[in-house]
């Protein structure tokens, strides 16, 4: 009898990549291929397979063709059919390979896999981000979203975020602003660029050199170098930058401050200085760039309002959420003097190409819900018990290393006995121990101390149950007194 086509009424099913041979009958040649694809694991146990008519179709077959197939493989037991369930592969068909369940893992060179403890500043714990919470914020983000929320996105960013981050900072930092002023940016380093490196045919937005803090991320000094910015070192000390010096400072248009806890070393910067700071920028028509990177936790000190209070048309505020949820979200904000605004609206472009509409709109809800603010309260108390932690490791078991910058943030800095940081860090690499030594942060042009060895401790970045074994490696490793 003659193999007919048969036109069902289009059904959906799982699309499978089955060769058949040219040669045999045809119900022969499709038991041939299912058996092999079940047998070689192209078909996993547990999967549902196409209906009759579905595969039918596809394939050209008749649908009796296909149910006789799927009977014979029952019968073998590489098969199952139950009432309501489909037909699937059975759990016993296991594919007959030698190799590992789990191909090892190819990594680019230069990339090597994760230490055997990882101390490194920079990230939050990662396993901290509030899943339960962001999903409900993203739903009714989803839900309630403007048709129009779906073009092409504004490059200031969507006014939702900027409404509610206007509220927030205001509450929560003591900044000036409006929604109007706020210019929503992929993070710290995006705003530097817009700031200082994507200006097009219309140049830079800042001109002139760039004062930094004596100890900074050097990613920041090479951003600024590959834009052709001079950053001269400005001094640092145990009440940050010593802004005093800026008027000294010839040709510098712009200071960098890390003013609620310098990065690395910790304090905040001083009051007075703080005032300096304002006063320099207004009386030579400079600029302060203020990188809020941690503002919100704090332990042991009250609340530490932004420099940007002080004076909105000489402050460049930028935060972002890449310590307090997650650096993988890419969020983050600019708070602008009105005169900048236009221009670096127009130096983003006509579109938003950095940040997801989505992304924004979700933490929009995250912060107005007051899901952001429990986040936040409960991270302060667990970062807590981790700094305590470690204060109390050291207070046991290397009690002539000093902690310094405690009283805030998600690091630490081990000052050293002079002489002995890069011994400490060859020990570490060598047991597999992931940290920065303090030197790293300097600046090639600041003048070191003779007592500033020390290692820069990231006590947010390991999981829980490593942190203990994680702490006891560090110990094991610091200098004798």
């Amino acid at each position: 009898m003659a193999e007919t086509q048969v036109n069902p009424s289009p059904r959906l099913g799982l699309d499978l990549h089955l060769e058949l041979a040219a040669t045999g009958s045809r119900r022969a040649v499709l038991t041939r291929a299912l058996r092999d694809a079940v047998r070689e694991g192209r078909l996993a146990p547990g999967t549902r397979l196409p209906p009759y008519r579905s595969l039918a179709l596809d394939l050209g077959l008749a649908r009796n063709t296909v149910a006789e197939a799927y009977a014979e493989l029952v019968a073998e037991g590489w098969l199952t059919a139950r009432q309501g369930s489909g037909t699937r592969v059975a759990d016993r068909a296991r594919p007959r390979a030698t190799a590992p369940s789990a191909p090892p893992v190819r990594r680019a060179p230069g990339r090597p896999g994760p230490p055997a403890h990882d101390l490194r500043q920079g990230q939050p714990d990662p396993a901290s981000f509030p899943r339960g919470p962001w999903l409900g914020s993203a739903r009714r983000a989803l839900t309630t979203a403007p048709t129009e929320a779906f073009g092409p996105g504004d490059p200031q960013g969507r006014y939702e975020l900027r409404r509610a981050l206007a509220a927030y900072l205001a509450r929560a930092r003591g900044v000036r602003t409006s929604p109007e002023r706020i210019v929503i940016c992929s993070g710290f380093a995006h705003a530097l660029r817009l700031l200082y490196g994507w200006g097009g045919s219309r140049g830079p937005l800042l001109r002139g050199a760039l004062a930094v803090e004596s100890y900074g991320l050097p990613f920041h000094r090479t951003l600024l170098a590959d834009a052709a910015v001079q950053a001269h070192p400005l001094p640092t000390d145990e009440h940050g930058a010593v802004t005093e010096a800026l008027a000294a400072m010839r040709g510098v248009r712009a200071v960098l401050l890390t003013p609620a806890h310098q990065f690395p070393t910790g304090g905040p910067l001083h009051r007075e200085r703080r005032g300096a700071a304002v006063a320099w920028a207004r009386t030579g028509g400079g600029v302060v760039l203020e990188d809020d990177y941690d503002g919100e936790f704090r332990y042991d000190r009250q609340p530490v309002g932004a420099v940007q209070g002080l004076d909105p048309e000489r402050v460049v505020y930028i935060g972002s959420v890449s310590k307090s949820l997650s650096p993988a979200l890419r969020l983050g904000w600019m708070v602008l003097p009105e005169h900048l605004i236009d221009a670096v609206l127009a130096t983003k472009g006509e579109r938003e190409a950095w940040s997801g509409v989505l992304d924004q709109l979700t933490l929009a809800d995250f912060i107005e819900s007051g899901g952001y603010d429990r986040h936040i309260r409960r991270m302060r108390l667990r970062y807590r018990r981790r700094r305590d932690l470690l204060l109390a490791a050291l207070a046991e078991r290397a009690p002539h290393i000093a902690a310094t910058g405690i009283a805030a943030g998600l690091h630490a800095v081990l000052r050293l006995p002079p002489g002995t940081e890069q011994a400490t860090l060859d020990r570490a690499a060598r047991l597999d121990i992931a940290l920065d030594g303090l030197s790293s942060f300097r600046h090639p042009e600041a003048t070191a101390a003779p007592d500033t060895d020390g290692l820069v401790i990231g006590y947010a970045t390991p999981p829980d149950h490593a942190y203990a074994a994680a702490l006891d490696a560090l110990c094991g490793i610091l200098p004798p007194s």
